[in-house]
């Protein structure tokens, strides 16, 4: 059975494409949305398919681009390049002639078409220089993109070109392995330590697909998630995802007090709450007072000439200061609700995240952070269960060295490896494929094992069953002569 066709809606997160740039956005209808240095609107892209190709039309319209390819002309072609002199007099049209056809609506395709004919050396270039010079020429004036679905793939590679230290300079194809090297399947309970903008933790619930649970431990005041938001997932993947903060391990590591209920200090927020709430009606209080002085004033003024209009503006102004004060007063209990119910859903759902680290039966850690990661990985490998794997990025080889070295001392994990992922990407072509000239030096670091359960009971009864005295040497036989 074929897989039901998904439709760009309203609301939905995309990933907009012009060539190898990427831009992740949400559609909205008549908002405008800047891509490539121009201003462009999403409403005729509601209801299409997904991979879908736009022209962008005046005004920032999108109009979807036929499929129709002009029939192909014999190309005239020289054998080589060695007499083409560039010296920016082979175009006859100038800057001038192709803003003059901008404007006159001429769509970009015949601008590189009159680019060609226009080009004294065009014809004179090799059959691949002159597909090199239309490709360039389309990039410039042909102002084409595709409208894609986000996946782990396009945002990884869209992070990693745009704002690779918002990720950790982490490259797709790591994060590819990370997963891999994980076990992470639908169904299974992960544990996410990541400050990648939430990039790692997207692709886990991508791959899990909404079965099982993720914990997100973080620092700070909360989670960041700005990629994970970019996936555009449903509601039933966010009930599979819980939060639960870096500074508060301890305390559920040693069992100390009640933890639901120190997750959000109940009794300080009330408090607060009422503060806020007095002080907001005192300055209300105040701006109504000085809104009826003001009309007061004015119609002691107008007293002089009409005794009744006077009476009259005062019995407005007072309606409207009773007005609005009674409208504040609402808005004030809804958004103290709205803060209320806030709260208690998030010390429900960090008390749910505590129940879950306390069976300490995790299935995999992944870690991906800009702190020292030894210190992170000894206390969370406590919430995982034996002979489950564990994955730690980062960027630089020195701390892995040693939070190598902490875990061999530590014991309790196998399989122990340490490795440098590495990415050549290939031009392939017809008679012209080669590895690409500009690549990135490096894609980190990633350290990786598999848990087991240690023995605490070992005793050094090895090292006193030895005697001090050292072993006796063999003797040596002595040969018979006769």
């Amino acid at each position: 059975m074929a897989a039901p066709v998904q439709l760009i809606g309203e609301g939905d997160y995309v990933v907009l494409k012009r060539e190898d740039v990427f831009k992740a956005v949400q559609v909205q209808r008549r908002k405008k949305v800047i891509f490539e240095k121009q201003w462009i609107y999403l409403d005729n892209a509601i209801g299409k398919n997904y991979g879908t190709m736009f022209e962008i039309t005046g005004g920032g319209n999108l109009q979807m681009k036929s499929n129709i390819v002009a029939s192909a002309e014999p190309k005239e072609a020289g054998a080589d390049n060695r007499n083409i002199v560039d010296d920016g007099k082979s175009q006859k049209l100038t800057r001038e002639d192709i803003e003059a056809l901008k404007e006159k609506g001429i769509k970009g395709q015949e601008i590189v078409q009159q680019l060609i004919e226009n080009s004294t050396t065009f014809r004179d270039k090799t059959e691949f220089a002159q597909e090199k010079y239309i490709k360039k020429k389309k990039k410039k004036y042909e102002a084409n993109i595709t409208i894609l679905k986000p996946s782990t793939r396009i945002l990884a590679v869209m992070y990693y070109a745009r704002e690779p230290g918002k990720i950790c300079q982490l490259r797709y194809d790591t994060l590819a392995q990370m997963l891999t090297l994980g076990n992470i399947h639908a169904g299974s309970k992960v544990l996410v330590m990541e400050t990648c903008a939430g990039l790692v933790l997207g692709s886990v619930m991508e791959r899990m697909g909404g079965y099982g649970s993720v914990i997100q431990m973080y620092s700070g005041g909360g989670p960041v998630r700005a990629a994970t938001d970019c996936f555009g997932f449903p509601k039933s993947f966010y009930e599979t995802l819980y939060e639960f903060p870096l500074n508060k391990l301890e305390a559920l590591i040693s069992g100390t007090g009640s933890y639901s209920s120190r997750v959000i200090p109940a009794e300080e927020e009330p408090e607060k709450m009422d503060e806020e709430s007095s002080r907001s009606d005192n300055e209300k209080q105040k701006a109504t007072q000085d809104l009826v002085g003001d009309c007061l004033t004015e119609s002691t003024e107008s007293m002089k000439t009409s005794l009744a209009e006077s009476e009259e503006g005062v019995k407005r102004c007072e309606e409207v200061s009773e007005n609005h004060k009674g409208g504040q007063n609402v808005d004030k209990k809804q958004v103290a609700m709205e803060k209320k119910q806030k709260q208690d859903e998030r010390r429900k759902r960090e008390a749910e995240a505590a129940k879950l680290l306390q069976d300490r039966n995790a299935d995999g850690l992944i870690v991906a952070s800009r702190f020292h990661p030894t210190p992170l990985l000894l206390t969370l490998l406590e919430f995982v269960a034996p002979s489950r794997p564990f994955v730690v990025y980062c960027q630089y080889k020195e701390p892995l060295l040693e939070c190598y070295t902490k875990l061999r001392e530590r014991g309790g994990v196998i399989n122990l490896k340490l490795s440098e992922t590495w990415l050549r990407n290939y031009q392939v072509l017809p008679d012209r494929s080669h590895p690409k000239l500009v690549m990135s030096s490096g894609g980190g670091y990633i350290l990786h094992g598999i848990t087991v359960t240690r023995d605490t009971t070992k005793t050094n009864t090895s090292c006193s069953e030895r005697t001090e005295e050292p072993a006796p040497k063999k003797q040596k036989v002595a040969e018979d002569k006769s």
